[in-house]
C-alpha cells in the first residue's frame, strides 16, 4: 500500500499565538518544500483559514485537511478534523457558539487574522481564540462525528493541555480511534503506562505555530489513495 508524508497538525497567523509569517500561502509552499504530501490546518478552535490553505494546497499539489484544535471544557487540546470545507465551517460555527468569549489583546496574545488564498488580510477574529470551548472531552469525539469529522487527543505527551497531563489517562469511554505525540520517542514508556494506547493509531505532529517549527517529511500513513476521505478513515479505523 502506498505511502505518503503528513503533518496533521499546525497553526496559521489566525491562531493568537501563530506567527504572522504563517499565512496560507507560506505554510502550505513550505510543506510542499519539505516534501509533504498532506497537512492539515488546525487553528485554536477554529476552522476560518481552512478554506484559504485549501485552495493554496490544489494550487501546489498539496492535499489540505481542513480541521482545528478543539480546547475542550478541561483544557484538553484535541485535533479534529474534517473530510470537506463546508462540514468543518460547520463545526466551526458551533465551537463558537460554544466557547467563552473574552475581547482578545492582540498586543498580549498576538492577532488573529483571516486571509484569503493571496494572503490578503479579509478580517480579524475579536474574540480570543485559546480560552476553553464548552465541549468535554468526553463527548469531543461524538460531537465531530456529528459534523461528518473525527477527533482524538493532542500532544498527549506532554506537561500541559494534553489528555494525559490534565485527567492522567485515555477513558475508552471517549471513543478516541487515534492519539497524538510530539515526540514519537516516548511512545515506548507511555505504552507501558497506559495499555489502551496498544489499541490506538499513533501519529506525530508538529504543531508548529512558525515556520522553523515545520519538520522535514519523515512519518507516513498507509492509505490507499490521497484523499481526505481515506485519512479520516485511517484515522478513526479501531485496530
Amino acid at each position: 500500500m502506498p505511502e505518503f508524508y503528513y503533518d496533521l497538525h499546525m497553526h496559521s497567523c489566525l491562531s493568537p499565538c501563530g506567527d504572522m509569517d504563517m499565512t496560507p500561502n507560506n505554510l502550505v509552499n513550505m510543506a510542499k518544500l519539505l516534501g509533504l504530501d498532506v497537512i492539515a490546518l488546525t487553528d485554536h478552535n477554529t476552522s476560518l483559514n481552512c478554506e484559504a490553505a485549501i485552495k493554496v494546497g490544489e494550487q501546489v499539489g498539496l492535499l489540505v485537511i481542513p480541521g482545528m484544535e478543539l480546547t475542550t471544557a478541561e483544557d484538553i487540546h484535541a485535533v479534529c478534523l474534517f473530510p470537506d470545507l463546508d462540514k468543518a465551517l460547520a463545526f466551526s460555527s458551533y465551537v463558537d457558539e460554544h466557547r467563552i468569549k473574552v475581547r482578545n489583546k492582540a498586543e498580549i496574545y498576538g492577532r488573529q487574522v483571516i486571509m484569503n488564498e493571496n494572503d490578503e488580510e479579509i478580517g480579524e477574529i475579536e474574540h480570543l481564540l485559546l480560552p476553553a470551548s464548552f465541549i468535554g472531552i468526553s463527548e469531543a469525539y461524538r460531537k465531530a462525528r456529528e459534523f461528518g469529522g473525527i477527533c482524538y487527543p493532542a500532544h498527549i505527551d506532554r506537561d500541559s493541555l494534553s489528555i494525559l497531563s490534565v485527567l492522567g489517562e485515555i477513558d475508552p469511554y471517549c471513543g478516541f480511534r487515534t492519539a497524538e505525540l510530539a515526540d514519537i520517542t516516548k511512545l515506548p514508556e507511555l505504552r507501558k503506562q497506559h495499555p489502551i494506547l496498544d489499541c490506538m493509531n499513533i501519529i506525530t505532529c508538529s504543531d508548529a505555530h512558525y515556520l522553523e517549527n515545520m519538520r522535514d517529511a519523515a512519518n507516513t500513513l498507509p492509505l490507499p489513495e490521497l484523499t481526505r476521505e481515506a485519512v479520516i478513515e485511517y484515522l478513526d479505523t479501531e485496530i
